[in-house]
């Protein structure tokens, strides 16, 4: 660009630097425009400068390399104008060397002798130049702060992108993991009810054939006596009267035996197979299905806790990299169960063991989730630490609770009464009972601070009570199970 002057870049026609430069046959170039009205006016369409020809049918091509320099030399002329004219007062065309504080603009020396800035506060420019950078780097440290906070946000999103396609993997592989559990307790006991109904089948059906040769020989000796007896009765006078005697005797010694009759059961029990059958197989499917009263929550749970595939189990141990989503728990090892109460009565089951350091009990939901759970309040719960169990409710002080070595704790809530209940349910002793109004949700809380478990019971079903309470028809479930068996057979991998 340095070796290009104004005469490089300009248009023979008119002497201006190129707009839309076009290169004709012979390698000259011309305004678009400019080339364009100069063939309007004359019969061929000649060079402009040598006169050549070009093909009538073929329009000259533009120039992108030349029009690319004149682009940069009219930006370049520009920019020379504007620092040339910023350099100069508008008003004196003097250079400005002092800045007038009050008017926050450079000014020239004449202008310090003028109405306007008589009095004003004037500054050497290096002087304001220093200020005025300082001044903008304190402006800019906010939005710096202000940019590591949104790139440690994009950050975490795109950790937890990736969280939720491990989190999509694990849960697909356990979905998957129970519902072949299912199906292969469904094939077992499909298996096994087709087998007793093939027994069955196969005693009745021997006793049927045996009934049916007994009855068959019974009717070819009276067949066999009939036929004989009848061509006696077709014989000539004499000839019947000689073997009359003989006929009688044959007959009378056939002896009469009772009308057959079909025995009773001999038909298949449909209704031993079939009847209350969808009920009696979840019966007994509740021997490989459980459920647990409370589901601990992923989401919500500290890093450094690890929880079980079933979600009832916690323990603690190395920090895992997980997302910083607003849900979880970032000082204290604790998290909450998925589902939160805001009426009736609840109760659930925690095996403790041997684990020496933990906390249960509940957490309203507005509970801080960030920073020091020190000062968090809205907690109430039962702890074990340092060998000391107590009972605390957050803001407030610990209460003492004189017992040992306790295996398991069931914690019984009464959302209405405003009741919060600890007992040990094996000698059913009760341990402690927070009275408190509740004004929002509450969620179950764990805290471990140990490597051994705590573990959410099942709750027992003994089958003809009430202990549990089903969501889904036992038809509609075992179709589900069955529809999904054949859908994942059908499957190509």
């Amino acid at each position: 660009m340095a070796s290009l002057t104004e005469e490089d870049l300009c248009c023979p026609i008119c002497q201006e630097v190129f707009k839309d430069p076009v290169v004709v046959s012979c390698s000259h170039s011309f305004c678009k425009d400019c080339l364009e009205n100069w063939w309007g006016s004359k019969r061929e369409r000649e060079c402009p400068i040598c006169k050549k020809l070009s093909p009538k049918r073929i329009k000259p091509p533009v120039s992108l390399v030349l029009k690319n320099l004149c682009k940069a030399f009219l930006l370049e002329q520009d920019q020379r104008a504007a620092s040339e004219s910023e350099d100069l007062c508008d008003l004196h065309s003097e250079d400005l060397k002092l800045f007038c504080l009050d008017h926050q603009q450079p000014v020239c020396v004449v202008s310090r002798g003028t109405k306007i800035e008589n009095n004003k506060r004037l500054i050497p420019v290096d002087e304001a130049v220093k200020g005025c950078r300082e001044e903008l780097q304190k402006s800019l440290k906010p939005l710096k702060e202000k940019l590591k906070i949104f790139e440690q946000v994009r950050r975490n999103c795109d950790e937890t992108a990736a969280h939720i396609k491990v989190q999509v993997r694990n849960t697909e592989r356990k979905i998957r993991e129970q519902c072949k559990k299912l199906q292969r307790f469904l094939q077992e006991e499909e298996e096994v009810r087709i087998s007793a109904l093939r027994e069955e089948e196969e005693q009745k059906s021997q006793v049927m054939k045996e009934k049916t040769e007994a009855l068959n020989r019974e009717i070819t000796a009276l067949s066999e006596t009939i036929r004989v007896t009848e061509e006696e009765l077709r014989t000539e006078d004499l000839s019947f009267l000689q073997n009359y005697k003989a006929a009688v005797k044959r007959v009378q010694q056939l002896p009469l035996l009772e009308d057959p009759e079909l025995d009773s059961g001999a038909l298949i029990d449909e209704a031993k197979h079939l009847g209350n059958l969808s009920f009696n197989i979840w019966t007994k499917m509740r021997n490989i299905v459980s459920y647990s009263p409370v589901i601990l929550d992923p989401n919500s749970a500290h890093p450094e806790l690890i929880l079980s595939g079933d979600l009832t189990s916690v323990s603690r141990d190395t920090r895992q990299k997980l997302p910083e989503n607003p849900e979880r728990f970032d000082a204290y090892p604790m998290v909450l169960g998925s589902e939160g109460f805001d009426s009736g009565t609840h109760s659930w089951d925690v095996e403790v063991g041997d684990n020496p350091h933990w906390v249960l009990g509940v957490a309203a939901e507005s509970v801080q989730r960030k920073g020091d759970t020190g000062s968090h309040s809205r907690l109430c719960g039962m702890r074990l630490f340092k060998g000391e169990y107590t009972a605390c409710s957050l803001p407030g002080s610990y209460t003492n609770v004189p017992v040992r070595n306790l295996q398991r704790i069931r914690i019984y809530l009464d959302f209405d009464r405003g009741k919060l209940s600890f007992s040990d349910p094996i000698t059913n002793l009760h341990l402690f009972t927070f009275t408190h109004p509740f004004t929002e949700r509450l969620f179950p809380l764990f805290i471990s601070g140990n490597k051994l478990p705590l573990t959410i019971l099942p709750v027992p079903y003994n089958g003809n009570d009430n202990s549990l309470t089903f969501q889904y028809n036992v038809d509609d479930v075992l179709e589900y199970i069955y529809t999904h068996q054949q859908l994942m057979s059908n499957r190509w991998y």
